[in-house]
C-alpha cells in the first residue's frame, strides 16, 4: 500500500515539520512544571515555598510564551510552501499538519480479537503491523494527490477499525495524542474520534499545501490551485458538521469556520489571477468586470478578517494571518477603484459607441450612482468623468497607503519581499496616473468615491471531500463481514458439531447471505440433539471459514456430505443488555481555558492512585454525543 515521505528528507516543508516536533515537545514539558507549580502552591501554606514558587511559574509561563510565539512563527513562514516560480504572485497561506505520537494497536487489538471474537489472534499480527505502518506513514504525506490517497486511506480504515474494535460499553485502552496546530497543545484520547477528525484537518491541511505550491503562471496551475482550495474548504466544514465538541481549539467550530471562509477567499483569489493572467487590456468593458473582479476578492477577504478578529479565534489565529487578510483587502479594493478610474478616465463615449451598453456596464458598478446624478449624464460629460475617476483613484491611493501601513505592522509579513514589491507597485501606479489628471486650477469640491459592487464569472465554493472517493479493502475482513462481526455484536464462543443426515435431510434450511443463519430447525433432528439452535449462524464447515459463504455456496458444501456427517462450527448471538459508556478523557487548565484533554502530561512513571476522583466536568469532550451524563475523569493513562 501508499508510503509516506522519508521523514529524513531534508526539504523545508520537513525542516519545519520536525522544528513543530521540537516545539510541541518542549511545550508538553513546560506545561508538567506549570501544572507541578500549581498543585503545590495550592497544597503548601508556607510563605517561603510560595514565593519560589510564584517565581518559578512566572519563569515557566515566559518559556511558554516563547514558545508560543516560535510556534506561531512556524504558522507564518509561508515562503517554503510557495511555488518557486512565483515572481509576481501574491503569497498564499497554508495549514501546517498536526502533529501525534506513537500509538500501539498491538496489545489491545490481539486480545480483543481472542476475547470477542474468539480467534487465534497471532495470524492478525501481520495486518496490525499493516494498519500500525499505514499510520506512521500519514504523518509524512507527500505533498500531492497521492498524499490525499495516503490519509484518506487510512481515515477510511478507521471506520472499519471503530466498528471491529471499538465497542460502547468500555475502552480499549489505545491513547490517541495529538497536538493543536496553532498553540502546541497536546490532545490526549481514548476516543478514536479524536483520530478521525485529526486525519480530516490533516487532509484538508495537505491539500491547502498542494494549493500554494500549484503554478500560478500558468492556466492549468490556476485551476488546480482553486480546486484544492475548494476541496480544503469543503473536507473543513465537513469535519466542522461532522465532530462536535472538539477538545482543541484548531478544530473548534469558529476556528474551522475562519479557516473554511480564509481557504474560499484564497480560491477566490485565484479566480482573479486566472482571469487576469491573459493580460487585462485598457477598454472600458474589461475594466469594468476586473473591477468588480477585484471588488470581490476583496469582500472575501473582508469577511475572513471579521472572522479571525471574533472572540475566541483572534486569541489563537497567528498575527501573520490576520495582517495579511487585511493587507490582502485593502490592496484589492484599491485595484478595483483603480480599474473603474482607468475606465472613466482612458475612454470617453464617442459617437458610434452603444450608450446603453456602456450605461448598463457603469451603473452595475454602483448601488447608486454619485450626487443622484444618472449614469449617463457622467459618460457624456467630461468633467463629471475626470471628476468620479480622480475620486476612485484617491480611494485607491489611499487603500494602497493602507496595504503598506499593515504590511509594515507585522515583522512576519515584513519578510515578504515579493509583497512588497507588488504594493509598492500598485501604489506607484495609481499615484501616476492620478498626476496625469491633476490640475492646479481644479477647485471643484472633492467627492467621495462609491462603492464597488462585487461580481465574479466564478464564485469559489466548497468541494466535496474526497475520503468518500477512496476505495478500501478491510484489513480485518477476515473477522467476518461488518452486518453481523462488529464489536457491537456479542456471540458465543464457536461451539464444534457433527451433524448427520438423515434420508439426506439435514434437519434445516439456511436462509440470509454470508454468514448464513440456521431457520426451520427440526427439533427431532440429530442437529438438534447435537446442540445447534434456530437462528445459529455456521462460521466453518470441516476447517472451510464459512463467514463469506452465501447460502448457495454452503448448500453446495453440505449436498456432498455423505452419511459418515460433517462437522461444523456455529455461533449464537447474545442480546446485548450493556449500556453505552461515555467516553471517558481527563482535562487539564494549566491557565489555559479547560477544553483541553491533557491526559497526557502524566508519565509513564507516575503512580497516581486510580480511585481518586476529581471534579466532575461538562461532556464538552464527548464527541458528537450530546446530553449524555457527565463521567468522572481519571488523572492518567495506565501504565505500560
Amino acid at each position: 500500500f501508499f508510503q509516506g515521505c522519508n521523514p529524513f528528507a531534508q526539504t523545508g516543508r520537513s525542516k519545519q515539520q520536525n522544528e513543530r516536533v521540537s516545539l510541541n515537545q518542549q511545550i508538553i514539558k513546560e506545561m508538567r512544571m506549570r501544572a507541578g507549580a500549581e498543585n503545590l502552591l495550592r497544597a503548601t501554606t508556607n510563605s517561603k515555598v510560595r514565593e519560589m514558587v510564584v517565581l518559578e511559574l512566572s519563569y515557566v509561563n515566559s518559556n511558554l510564551q516563547l514558545l508560543m510565539e516560535h510556534l506561531e512563527g512556524l504558522n507564518s513562514s509561508v515562503e517554503i510552501y510557495q511555488n518557486v516560480e512565483e515572481t509576481s504572485s501574491l503569497p498564499l497561506i497554508p495549514l501546517g499538519l498536526k502533529e501525534t505520537k506513537e500509538a500501539d494497536f498491538s496489545v489491545p487489538f490481539k486480545d480483543f480479537i481472542l476475547e470477542h471474537y474468539s480467534e487465534d489472534s497471532s495470524s492478525y499480527e501481520d495486518t496490525i503491523a499493516d494498519l500500525m505502518d499505514l499510520r506512521k506513514a500519514c504523518r509524512t504525506p507527500s505533498r500531492n494527490e497521492a498524499g490525499i490517497d495516503l490519509l484518506s486511506s487510512y481515515f477510511s480504515q478507521l471506520s472499519f477499525v471503530e466498528n471491529r474494535f471499538f465497542p460502547p460499553s468500555r475502552q480499549m485502552g489505545i491513547f490517541f495524542t495529538w497536538y493543536d496546530s496553532f498553540t502546541g497543545v497536546p490532545v490526549c484520547q481514548q476516543n478514536i474520534a479524536l483520530e478521525k477528525a485529526s486525519m480530516l484537518f490533516n487532509i484538508g491541511a495537505l491539500y491547502t499545501q498542494i494549493a500554494t505550491r500549484c503554478n500560478r503562471q500558468n492556466q492549468s496551475g490556476l485551476e488546480n490551485a482553486i480546486d484544492a482550495f475548494q476541496k480544503a474548504a469543503g473536507t473543513l466544514n465537513h469535519l466542522k458538521e461532522t465532530f462536535t465538541h472538539t477538545p482543541s481549539y484548531d478544530m473548534s467550530p469558529a476556528m474551522l469556520s475562519m479557516l473554511t471562509r480564509m481557504m474560499l477567499a484564497q480560491a477566490q483569489e485565484c479566480v482573479f489571477d486566472k482571469i487576469a493572467l491573459p493580460g487585462i487590456k485598457n477598454e472600458y468593458f474589461c475594466l469594468c468586470r476586473m473591477a468588480q473582479e477585484a471588488a470581490k476578492v476583496c469582500d472575501v477577504y473582508s469577511l475572513v478578517y471579521q472572522s479571525m478578529i471574533q472572540t475566541p479565534v483572534k486569541d489563537h489565529v497567528p498575527f501573520f494571518w490576520s495582517a495579511m487578510a487585511q493587507v490582502k483587502t485593502n490592496h484589492y479594493r484599491a485595484l478595483a477603484h483603480y480599474f473603474v478610474a482607468t475606465a472613466l478616465l482612458d475612454h470617453e463615449l464617442c459617437p458610434n459607441d452603444d450608450e446603453d451598453k456602456h450605461e448598463k456596464a457603469l451603473s452595475q458598478l454602483y448601488d447608486s450612482m454619485p450626487d443622484g446624478t444618472s449614469s449617463l449624464k457622467i459618460l457624456k460629460s467630461k468633467d463629471d468623468r475626470r471628476h468620479l475617476g480622480k475620486a476612485h483613484l484617491r480611494k485607491a491611493i489611499l487603500d494602497h497607503e493602507e496595504a503598506l501601513r499593515i504590511h509594515n505592522l507585522c515583522r512576519h509579513v515584513k519578510k515578504l519581499d515579493i509583497l512588497l514589491e507588488i504594493l509598492q507597485a500598485g501604489h506607484k501606479r495609481s499615484l501616476n496616473k492620478y498626476s496625469e489628471f491633476d490640475s492646479e486650477n481644479d477647485f471643484v469640491d472633492f467627492i467621495e468615491a462609491p462603492h464597488i459592487i462585487a461580481k465574479t464569472e466564478q464564485k469559489a465554493e466548497m468541494a466535496v471531500p474526497s475520503t468518500s472517493k477512496v476505495k478500501v479493502t478491510d484489513f480485518f475482513q477476515k473477522l467476518g463481514p461488518l452486518t453481523l462481526f462488529t464489536a457491537k455484536q456479542r456471540w458465543t464462543a464457536p461451539r464444534g458439531v457433527h451433524i448427520t443426515p438423515q434420508d439426506r435431510d439435514l434437519g434445516f434450511t439456511l436462509k440470509g447471505d454470508a454468514p448464513v443463519q440456521i431457520q426451520s430447525l427440526d427439533p427431532l433432528s440429530p442437529a438438534a440433539i447435537e446442540g445447534v439452535k434456530e437462528g445459529d449462524y455456521i462460521v466453518s464447515i470441516q476447517d472451510t471459514d464459512c463467514k463469506w459463504l452465501g447460502v448457495s455456496e454452503v448448500m453446495k458444501i453440505l449436498k456432498n456430505v455423505g452419511d459418515e456427517g460433517v462437522d461444523i462450527q456455529v455461533i449464537s448471538l447474545i442480546e446485548n443488555t450493556v449500556s453505552s459508556m461515555p467516553n471517558k478523557s481527563a482535562t487539564y487548565c494549566g491557565g489555559l481555558p479547560k477544553t483541553y484533554s491533557m491526559i497526557c502530561l502524566a508519565t509513564d512513571d507516575d503512580k497516581i492512585d486510580k480511585t481518586q476522583k476529581v471534579t466532575k466536568k461538562l461532556s464538552f469532550l464527548s464527541w458528537g454525543n450530546k446530553n449524555k451524563q457527565n463521567t468522572d475523569s481519571t488523572i492518567s493513562p495506565p501504565s505500560a
